[in-house]
This record gives C-alpha cells, structure tokens and sequence, in this order.
C-alpha cells in the first residue's frame, strides 16, 4: 500500500472520520481507523458500535501507487496530520509499519490487523426520504437541545421522528419541556416511529455542512443511515416506545404576549444570573408576571444571594388577564436562541399549565415549557 495526497485533503477527512471513534471500548481494535486504498480513491471507516462513519476520498492531488488496506490507531493519525504539511505520503511495510512522510518529517507507526476490525454494514433499505441538509441540520438545532441529558429514562436522550399522514413530526423532550418541528413531505412514503439518540445527532449536525446537498435517510430496523455525497453516517436507534407528547399540549391559550426575542433573551439573562435553583433539575427559577397596567415583569428572588427585578416591553398589545409563573431561565433561553423569528409570541394556558413559544418566521415549530409551582 503506497499513495500521497494534500494535507489539507487528508486533515478535512481526517476530522469527520474520527467523529465515529469510540471514547471508551472492550474492542480495542475499534480505536483504529480502518484505511482501504484503491487505484482512484481511499475509503476511510470509523466505527464505536452506536455510530458508523465512512468516508470516500477522490481528489485531484491523490496519487496512488500500489492499493491496499489496514487499521491505523485514531489518535496518532488524527495528532500527525494536524501537524504535517504540504503534501503527505503513506506507504505500508509487511503490513505492520505505516511509514508517513511529509517534507523532512517522518513517523513510523504500528498499526492493528485489519483482520479483526468488524464488518460494519452500511444498508440502504428500500427507498429513502431526501433532505435538504440545511433542513436536516435545522431539525437538529430546533430540537436535539430539549432531549434528556439522563439515563434514567434512556427513550427520553433521543430525538423521536414519526412520519404519519404526509407529515414528519420531529419531536424531542426531557419531561420538563419540548420542541416540536413539523414537516410536510411531499414524496409518500410507509410511515416510521423511530427514535436516533442525541449525541448521534450532534456528531452529524457536525458533518452537515449546510451547503444545500441532499441527504438521503434509510430506515432499517434498529438503525438509520444518512448518505451524503461522499459520507455514509450510521447510528443505531434507541429501544422503546415515544410518549405520545401531542396530548400535553395545550390547545386554548387565554394570555398570548409579542416580544422582540432578542431583547427578551437579554432581559431573561440579567435576571436570572441571581435566581434560586430548583432542587430536582438544578435549573435557575425566574417569574414572569404580567401587571394589571399589562406591563411585564420578570423578577427572581434568592434569600441567600438577593433580588433581580426587571420590566420589559412587549411589542404588541397583551391578550388575556395578569397572570404570576415560574419556570426555568434555562429552558426558555435555550428555546428562543432555537428560533429564527425577530419577534415571538409566548402563550400561556394558565399559571400551572404548560406555556408554549412561537414565532412567526417559524410556523412549522413550537416550544413547550412546564412551569414549576410558586407559593
């Protein structure tokens, strides 16, 4: 196995690859990166057994003189080329020694035995739903956020895709809050209820470059394979079943207030840099309370620390009665950075009710907060 490319080429691979590398596993082989060399491409496959990455390289600056294959070790391939240079070359000695060159810098490296790196199977079953990559990386950014950080419910740390009725509804929540984003798709397609776990998704936002190129998605039974021009990502799915989130949001919203989401988003900053935190979720607790002059006020009150007291204008005329809640400064900032509208509406369904966010640029999404109980 002999070839040499650009560094840049190698690097650029190089950190998508090893998105797919295990931070802890019983298969020590599964630290390495799988390299296959062919007479006009490379092919580079990482794999923690959650996630599969592979990677196909074809660039005017790969030269390759002899084809091959092997197993190099992530870390140290991932730490050489980043400090490597100009143009980079590889060459295998008995299949136990990658010798890498690059100007006057040379590294010897023993490598694994591709013998035992485990066949991972990139299956793209039956016909696949096409995205747009900028709306794939949006549905992750709308929702991902709201998914449980705990274990305690393992069904909870994922994002639920249901596809029913011509619509995909992409649905996360930790209990205490939700995102809901609405898509109508315009190919049929058999419908799905599948649940891809968060940090999946957060690794492949990270390899969606938003350029606008399509993404096919396939569904098999316990996993899901996005495919990219160059890029397969696979990851498995969470076991279980999705609470069914539509019946706890509200439909009658008495209160509804307009504000500037930026302003709004600084305003709840300030005041909750000295809110108390809530027990259970370590959150920090604010009020927001609408006056009978229909002026808005968001206070948070901390015995040991002190007061924070803030007004805050809203930008339309207040709908419904004064109203005193609680919730999470945490919750509500997450949702407004998710939302794309200068302006958004928060509508409240009582004071121990759940409130919901929206925005008008964003008709296809919603976000749901559950108070928390004041005395």
């Amino acid at each position: 196995m002999i070839f040499s490319i650009n560094q840049d080429i190698l690097l650029d691979t190089i950190n998508i690859i090893q998105r797919g590398l295990p931070v802890k596993t019983p298969l020590p082989i599964l630290n390495g990166i799988k390299l296959e060399v062919f007479e006009d491409h490379l092919i580079f496959t990482a794999s923690n057994t959650d996630v599969g990455i592979q990677m196909v390289v074809r660039d005017p600056s790969l030269e390759v003189l002899a084809p091959g294959k092997t197993v190099i070790p992530g870390k140290y391939l991932i730490d050489i080329t980043r400090r490597l240079e100009g143009r980079v070359e590889m060459s295998l000695i008995e299949n136990k020694i990658l010798l890498i060159r690059a100007d006057r810098i040379e590294y010897k490296l023993h490598v694994m035995n591709v013998e035992d790196y485990p066949d991972v199977d990139f299956l793209e079953n039956g016909d696949p739903i096409k995205f747009n990559s900028r709306i794939l990386k949006s549905i992750i950014r709308e929702t991902n956020y709201a998914t449980s950080q705990f274990e305690k419910r393992p069904i909870l740390t994922g994002v639920n895709f249901k596809y029913e009725n011509s619509k995909l509804y992409c649905v996360a929540t930790d209990s205490y809050r939700l995102s809901q984003k609405i898509l109508e798709l315009g190919n049929e397609i058999e419908p799905f209820n599948i649940v891809i776990p968060n940090r999946s998704l957060d690794e492949l936002s990270k390899i969606l470059d938003g350029s606008g190129e399509e993404v096919e998605f396939y569904i098999a039974p316990n996993k899901v394979l996005f495919k990219m021009t160059n890029i397969l990502f696979q990851t498995r799915l969470l076991d279980g079943v999705y609470p069914d989130t539509m019946r706890i949001i509200p439909t009658e919203f008495p209160i509804a207030i307009k504000f500037n989401k930026d302003e709004l988003l600084r305003s709840v900053e300030r005041v909750s840099l000295l809110s108390p935190r809530e027990r259970e979720t370590q959150y920090n607790i604010i009020k927001l309370s609408v006056k009978k002059d229909f002026s808005i006020e968001i206070t948070s009150t901390n015995t040991e620390v002190g007061d924070a007291h803030e007004v805050i204008i809203p930008t339309d005329d207040v709908v419904g009665p004064p109203i005193k809640i609680a919730f999470s400064s945490r919750y509500l900032t997450e949702a407004l950075r998710a939302f794309s509208s200068s302006e958004v509406v928060l509508n409240f369904a009582g004071e121990i009710k759940p409130f919901v966010i929206k925005g008008d640029l964003d008709p296809d999404m919603l976000h749901l907060i559950l108070p928390v109980r004041i005395d």
